[in-house]
């Protein structure tokens, strides 16, 4: 699933695309721009590749159960 990086000047924003990022981006100013996107077939694989974009780092989760299930397994594809 598409996934994007909202900026702002307070801040970021890392979302899903589409109807299921709705929620995220109802919270951005007018100010906001995206500024990335990126493919991933789960939260973690997300998350794995922001955290690279950014040069955070490796991304770690306490859930990787739940983290590493894909999306479609969540139903959302």
């Amino acid at each position: 699933m598409l996934h994007e990086l909202w900026v702002e000047a307070d801040g970021q924003t890392f979302c899903l695309a589409g109807p299921h990022g709705d929620g995220a981006r109802a919270h951005l100013g007018p100010d906001a721009k995206l500024t990335w996107t990126v493919e991933a077939s789960s939260h973690f694989e997300a998350m794995t590749l922001y955290y690279a974009y950014m040069g955070w780092g490796v991304y770690t989760t306490d859930s990787p159960d739940i983290d590493k299930q894909t999306y479609a397994e969540w139903g959302y594809e």
